[in-house]
């Protein structure tokens, strides 16, 4: 993906492009890097394990949309923004043969775990680096969105999602949500799930004013704007 011919879904945040790729990731051109959130690898077998039985693919879907990301985009390194595991035992749950592919994704490109409230610093245990946070080219990359925040700010945690209307039909879908100071990612996990964007923990974070979701859709970046809901 050679920065001097980016797609239609590229996008300024924090004096940088970015490219917002339809399966809910970022790439950074002048980094290389992959950007995704919120993996929640193994979220299938935590719940089986308290009798709520999920599909057990959930793993294997991740990592196979996440290593088809790493090959189309040709990023050299991946920054996974916390909760990339659903919990801190998900190590001793993967399969064999999914600790092995994560294991090579790791050594070919190298991975960044961030710290996220799920996880830890559990990424480690497949190689790569850990952290709580990053500060790259002025921007912070991190789990969870902090409100006293005043550099610009990448995040995940909240799995913002968008409600809205076509020809009649109420949708819901993954999205970025985006002001001039933070960008927060949808998540990545394929058991996920989502919070609604006007939900007031997100909205104490962003300035209602400026505040927009985005969505790729036909290989075009979609923008709606996002107003505080007022309290009936």
């Amino acid at each position: 993906m050679p920065s001097a011919n980016l797609p239609r879904t590229s996008f300024t945040f924090g004096g940088q492009r970015f490219v917002a790729l339809p399966d809910r990731a970022l790439y950074w051109p002048q980094q290389r890097a992959l950007i995704v959130a919120d993996l929640h690898f193994e979220k299938g077998s935590a719940f089986a394990a308290n009798g709520q039985h999920l599909p057990p693919y959930d793993s294997h879907d991740i990592l196979s949309r996440l290593l088809i990301l790493a090959e189309q985009s040709q990023a050299q390194q991946i920054f996974c923004l916390g909760d990339s595991f659903h919990d801190r035992n998900a190590a001793a749950r993967m399969a064999p043969d999914l600790s092995g592919r994560l294991s090579a994704l790791a050594a070919e490109r190298h991975i960044c775990w961030i710290a996220g409230n799920h996880d830890g610093l559990s990424g480690s245990a497949w190689g790569g680096s850990i952290a709580d946070e990053i500060l790259l080219n002025g921007i912070v990359l991190r789990h969870e969105s902090l409100a006293h925040e005043s550099r610009p700010e990448i995040s995940g945690h909240y799995h913002p999602k968008l409600r809205f209307s076509v020809h009649g039909r109420t949708l819901s879908r993954p999205c970025f949500l985006i002001n001039e100071k933070r960008l927060m990612l949808p998540a990545f996990g394929s058991l996920a799930g989502g919070m609604d964007v006007h939900n007031a923990e997100i909205m104490r974070l962003f300035d209602q004013n400026d505040c927009q979701a985005m969505i790729v859709a036909d290989e075009k970046l979609l923008h709606f704007p996002v107003k505080q809901r007022r309290q009936p």
